[in-house]
């Protein structure tokens, strides 16, 4: 495994540079030294696949882990209507344009749905990676863009549930699916419970003994503790890591852990996009290219019209739907998950997994470009829409620029404090919490007079 993980960190680490010297992104480096050392291109591979899959996928786990850290829970409730109206807009949208792909190629309806599923999620790993390497980490889109993913995520998983409901057995499960939702629904409540209460009053009490070597592998343990935990309860790992990364966010440490993650996140990210180029066989460019070719014109047209669209009826500016929607131009993890558990079933068309594999990768090759076209693409259409449509975009940015004034010059008490001083208020939870502080300090004294 030493010998593999040196083939890829060199190989990636030598076109990365090539690419940096060239002015491209570095992700596009990593999926070039993929195919380079993946098992396709030269007949023989230089690496173990299967070892690399599993740095990939623990990749994929501190990567989300990474930008839950970045995120706020009261960012996705303040974009509450963004997140849901965008999502739903984009995976109905995509899922309808993706069932029409399936049936044009005279696929069943099984794998027509199948294949709707999988056109229908952006990769949340990708899409950051992509907005940080084009610099736009600060813009306001961000906020509202990683809302509609985290939603997406979730929508995903009961996506999951009724597509093996209807392989399995032929129909709509509805009891299944609506048992699903709820443990679902409680399984989030669980975490936000955690996260305003539990976690940061332990991380506040004992933060005098947190340096940055206990603090790293508390954080990797509370990480990789939450994975299992959404395994055990049937969601996806990815998810898990994402959920503790979101709960970290909201203690008084988060900046300082986020800094300590962040070489961490490199390391990762850089063998998960290695291990996305590894799965790209170039034959299967050539013997199915038409189909690529389709299915990546159907993500790209379907996720910015979408995704414009969603953006836009959430309450977004038109800039920003906009600047949302081009970064959305690709498919991802899920997409592979799904394609996994069709196959896993017997049910997916043998075609179908080399042409989402070899779509995923040029959709994310593609989605730097893409992006820069954004701002253009808006200053294009904002210079040549009709006088009507121009001002409902200019109007939206004046509330939009009102409302964010209104809340910077609001109460400027943290979100996670207001909902632990409400929690606090319950008779059990104060409780609990102050038996919890008095044990911790009866500890304290003993350590003390030792």
């Amino acid at each position: 495994m030493v010998h593999d993980l040196y083939i890829l960190m060199i190989t990636a680490g030598v076109v990365s540079l090539l690419f940096k010297l060239l002015k491209q992104p570095v992700v596009l480096g990593y999926i070039v030294a993929g195919v380079l050392i993946g098992p396709y291109l030269f007949g023989e591979t230089l690496v173990d696949v299967e070892n690399v899959e599993t740095w990939g996928n623990i990749g994929v786990l501190f990567v989300l882990f990474c930008i839950g850290l970045e995120f706020r829970l009261k960012n996705l409730i303040s974009s509450g209507k963004v997140a849901a109206i965008g999502a739903l807009t984009i995976i109905l949208g995509m899922m309808v344009f993706g069932y029409g792909v399936g049936k044009f190629a005279e696929l069943d309806m099984i794998n027509s749905l199948f294949l709707a599923g999988m056109l229908c999620m952006s990769s949340t790993t990708i899409v950051m990676k992509a907005i940080d390497e084009a610099g736009l980490g600060k813009e306001r889109f961000v906020k509202g863009a990683t809302s509609i993913l985290i939603v997406e995520d979730v929508v995903a998983v009961v996506l999951m549930v009724l597509l093996s409901s209807i392989a399995i057995k032929h129909q709509f499960e509805g009891a299944e699916l609506i048992n699903k939702v709820v443990v679902l629904a409680i399984t989030l409540a669980a975490w936000f419970i955690c996260g305003i209460l539990i976690i940061p009053t332990l991380l506040r009490k004992v933060k005098s003994y947190l340096n940055d070597e206990t603090l790293t592998i508390l954080s990797l343990g509370l990480c990789l503790g939450m994975v299992l935990t959404a395994e055990e309860a049937g969601f996806s790992s990815a998810l898990g890591a994402f959920v503790m990364g979101s709960i970290l966010a909201e203690t008084v440490e988060s900046h300082r852990i986020e800094k300590l993650m962040t070489p961490l996140k490199n390391v990762f990210a850089a063998i998960f996009f290695v291990s996305v180029g590894m799965l790209i066989n170039p034959s299967s460019l050539v013997e199915y290219w038409s189909s690529i070719l389709l299915v990546c014109v159907v993500i790209i047209i379907g996720m910015i019209l979408f995704g414009t669209l969603g953006c836009w009826w959430g309450g977004e500016t038109m800039r920003d739907s906009m600047l949302t929607s081009f970064s959305f131009v690709q498919i991802g993890e899920f997409s592979f998950i799904i394609a996994s558990l069709g196959t896993s079933l017997g049910v997916l068309h043998p075609a179908i997994y080399p042409i989402i594999v070899a779509s995923s990768v040029v959709t994310t090759f593609l989605t730097p470009y893409i992006m820069k076209a954004s701002v253009p693409c808006y200053n294009f259409l904002y210079n040549h829409a009709s006088a009507s449509l121009r001002a409902k975009i200019d109007r939206r940015e004046q509330l939009v620029a009102e409302a964010e004034m209104a809340v910077q010059s609001g109460d400027t008490h943290e979100f996670a404090d207001k909902v632990r001083h409400a929690v606090r208020k319950t008779f059990l939870t104060k409780r609990l919490v102050d038996l919890f502080i008095k044990n911790m300090s009866a500890k304290d004294a003993e350590n003390e007079n030792v």
